[in-house]
């Protein structure tokens, strides 16, 4: 047994414990950071103090010593709303870099996370893979979604509502009514958006305990899971099985073909990257995505169908996906139970066959998100869902260039976009946001509401909320518009053609004639963090980490 705090019981660091109560049976036993990022600002974490408290009287009855430390809380609804949404992304290296400080500054055995919206998945998966103690996270639920006269309503339902109206769309009920009944507990957004593909991706990943992810926000099954980790934290220590064990190339590609096989968010990629150059192991998660581009979608969830979370969850969830790719994937992957994928799998039955298909009876095939390359970017993503020809997936047409969200969402309203056209909104680039800020996401559903997302191809060096699945849509390409990317150089009527099928995005330009052109000179202002971190971020290849090197 290793236990790095039994080095460092020097007379101070008693003296502290003694005085927070500790006894001296206490000074040694295995030392567990409670990872919390609980919020009274957002309903994704309002509920984790509770879940606290249920993990540290778990730890102290196996044996542990927990102590409860705090990080910052992301959420998009929320901190969104600040400096066009450039804090989300940020929040998860504050996140990773918060723990840090305070586990490995304690000199802590292990830590338990409690994950929850977005950025706190990756955020606690990349302080994993670096510190490399012994780590499990709890997957933190989903919110309940309310009706309206007997029909579903979630926040998905708010947003597309809200942005639609503008361009005349009519909501399926009025906005200030969904607004009133979307979110009816605590927990992170209804639907396969990104928290919910996150938490998915960590239990394939290996990261929790099989069949905790995803699970009602909480639930009694959700602290029943909570416990069961607690639990098994403090056996980790005791074993010294660590993340990089766990965070192997077969652990990613386990990653990659659940969020393919569920079509979960594209911002998966970048988390997944960041993750593994925290790990240091060398993997390209974006060449392991294109070799695994054949895995097709298992299962429907919204936005890409109408499978409902609850109904995902109840079917078997990650589990029941992962059973179903048990032919495609790495079942020697090792995982926090101490056991490989495989034996977690075996036995198990899929309690839900309708609803999470066998792999020779797709929902639809794959690849449900492709990575795109040409002389346009050396990177991009686009999100394709069910591929049922109802969304373009060739498309080549003149650029209509915007330096900013409002005013491309100012052109669609004003009837300047038209049919045929790409169109491209820049600066919303890792720099350039800074952070990914900047809402690309609601150009997508102005484009929807105004009759245009099935006639037009949308191009961005930003992200998207995991709720996007609308037209033809290419985001985060790589370089971006602020480190001189094609992308920045693109003007009105250069002609760009995207193909799936060539997994390409090209612009019709000689090269020398772009090389010679300027940038677009425009910079998003950024002050106090912000500007830290547009001075330290990586590129996109990095999945945008904040590192001195991405060696």
């Amino acid at each position: 047994m290793t236990l790095r705090s039994l080095s460092a019981n020097s007379p101070g660091r008693r003296a502290n414990w003694r005085a927070l109560g500790l006894s001296k049976e206490d000074m040694e036993k295995p030392k567990i950071a409670v990872v919390n990022s609980s919020s009274e600002l957002a309903i994704c974490y309002a509920h984790l103090d509770g879940i606290a408290k249920i993990v540290k009287e778990e730890i102290r009855a196996a044996g542990g010593v927990p102590f409860e430390v705090r990080t910052a809380a992301p959420s998009d609804f929320i901190t969104g709303a600040g400096k066009s949404g450039s804090y989300i992304l940020a929040g998860r290296d504050i996140i990773a870099n918060d723990i840090e400080v305070q586990v490995e500054a304690a000199m802590l055995d292990g830590m338990i996370c409690l994950t929850s919206c977005d950025k706190t998945p990756p955020g606690h998966l990349m302080a994993a893979a670096r510190l490399n103690i012994p780590t499990i996270l709890v997957i933190g639920g989903y919110q309940q979604a309310g009706e309206i006269d007997g029909e579903p309503v979630d926040v998905e339902d708010v947003w597309s509502g809200q942005v639609g109206e503008r361009f005349g769309a009519k909501p399926k009920f009025p906005v200030d009514e969904m607004a009133e009944h979307a979110i009816m507990g605590p927990g992170v957004c209804a639907g396969m958006a990104t928290a919910n593909t996150m938490h998915c991706t960590v239990e394939a990943l290996g990261m929790c305990l099989p069949g905790h992810a995803p699970v009602r926000g909480n639930s009694p099954k959700m602290q029943a899971n909570a416990r069961e980790a607690a639990r098994r934290i403090v056996e980790m220590v005791h074993e010294d099985l660590r993340p990089r064990q766990i965070l192997t190339e077969g652990a990613f590609r386990n990653a990659i073909a659940t969020v393919l096989a569920v079509s979960g968010s594209i911002n998966a990629i970048k988390h997944l990257q960041a993750t593994a150059i925290e790990a240091e192991n060398g993997l390209d998660v974006f060449a392991l995505w294109e070799e695994m581009s054949d895995v097709p979608v298992l299962s429907a969830v919204r936005p890409t169908g109408h499978v409902r979370i609850e109904q995902f969850e109840d079917a078997g969830g990650a589990r029941a996906v992962l059973k179903r790719l048990e032919n495609r994937i790495d079942t020697t992957a090792l995982t926090v139970s101490g056991k490989t994928l495989a034996e977690n799998l075996a036995g198990y039955e899929i309690p839900g066959p309708d609803v999470i298909h066998p792999v020779d009876d797709p929902v639809g095939p794959g690849p449900a998100i492709a990575i795109l390359k040409g002389n346009f970017a050396e990177t991009a993503v686009v999100r394709l869902g069910i591929r049922d020809g109802s969304r373009p997936e060739e498309f080549s047409g003149p650029a209509r260039v915007f330096e900013d969200t409002m005013t491309c969402m100012q052109a669609i309203e004003d009837g300047v976009v038209k049919p045929g056209d790409v169109i491209v909104s820049r600066n919303q680039g890792l720099k350039g946001g800074p952070a990914m800020g900047g809402g690309a996401s609601l150009v997508l559903f102005a484009l929807d509401a105004a009759g245009l997302a099935k006639t037009t191809a949308f191009v961005t060096d930003g992200q998207l909320s995991g709720l996007c699945l609308k037209g033809l849509t290419v985001a985060e390409v790589h370089p971006e518009a602020a480190t001189g990317g094609p992308v920045g150089k693109v003007r009105d009527g250069d002609i760009i053609t995207i193909s799936v099928a060539n997994r390409s995005i090209d612009i019709e330009v000689p090269a020398e004639e772009l090389a010679g052109r300027e940038g677009p000179g425009y910079v998003v202002p950024a002050s106090g963090y912000l500007r830290n971190f547009r001075q330290d971020v990586r590129d996109m290849s990095t999945g945008g980490v904040l590192l001195p090197s991405a060696e």
